[in-house]
């Protein structure tokens, strides 16, 4: 037997992969040896990612339209055969307002990305899993800590960051006869992009509508903590994960 062959990982697919959370896992699984197919609307952000890497596939995808997402998993099982791990991370945060202050068309758009994108992805995932011999494999969805407390004036993006845990539960009951299962993990204050937008380091805006700079940490503990979720043997699920900046104002917040 090809001795590389029995050491490989697997395959996996991360979704929003030409940037911040989503490049950092990409890049965490590449050099823990996974081929990973990396997915985004786009191309010069994947390639960005991909870094020439041998093992990285690009598959330009908007996680909202149906054809794109067939397209990305109908090339994960003829290119590379079976998957092994999706990564659910394609997001956005959405327009800032309270209910009364969003827009609706902001709104659906917020809703399509965040939580029918994640929706057809997992579907997707799960069909290639069923079909594939031996069955099985591990969806990993992105959460937030605002799956658990909003930051203020942030509905659109917590309402769809709570339906991601539904989403999450469903799918580890549904997957069970079939080797399938599906975490979540909730990010709080890794440094990114999104944290910038926010005002984090300059100050973020308080429940009490004081402005206050918060701590971030590496981005790339956050892909690391994504890889030890994906290289757990299929005896083993974690089902929830919350990993926080050390000292954020979450717990106890508001």
């Amino acid at each position: 037997m090809d001795a590389t062959a029995s050491t490989h990982p697997g395959n996996a697919v991360v979704t929003g992969a030409g940037s911040g959370i989503g490049r950092a896992v990409a890049r965490q699984f590449l050099t823990a040896g996974f081929d990973v197919v990396l997915a985004g609307r786009r191309r010069a952000a994947l390639e960005e990612t991909a870094a020439g890497h041998p093992r990285a596939h690009v598959v330009p995808t908007d996680v909202t339209r149906p054809d794109d997402v067939a397209r990305l998993f109908e090339y994960v099982a003829t290119e590379l055969g079976a998957m092994s791990v999706l990564f659910n991370n394609a997001g956005v945060f959405g327009p800032a307002g309270a209910v009364d202050e969003v827009n609706p068309e902001e709104w659906a758009h917020t809703v399509a990305v965040n939580i029918t994108g994640a929706f057809l992805c997992a579907a997707a995932a799960v069909r290639l899993m069923k079909a594939q011999h031996p069955q099985g494999g591990r969806i990993i969805n992105n959460g937030s800590i605002s799956a658990h407390t909003p930051r203020p004036l942030s509905v659109a993006y917590t309402t769809t960051k709570h339906a991601i845990t539904g989403l999450t539960k469903s799918i580890e009951l549904d997957g069970r006869p079939f080797g399938i299962t599906c975490g979540q993990i909730d990010i709080g204050n890794a440094h990114t992009q999104l944290m910038e937008t926010i005002g984090v380091s300059g100050g973020a805006l308080q429940a009490d509508g004081s402005r206050r700079p918060e701590p971030t940490f590496p981005v790339e503990e956050a892909a690391r903590a994504v890889l030890l979720m994906a290289q757990l043997p299929a005896s083993a699920s974690v089902g929830s994960l919350l990993i926080t900046a050390s000292g954020m104002p979450f717990v106890g917040r508001g």
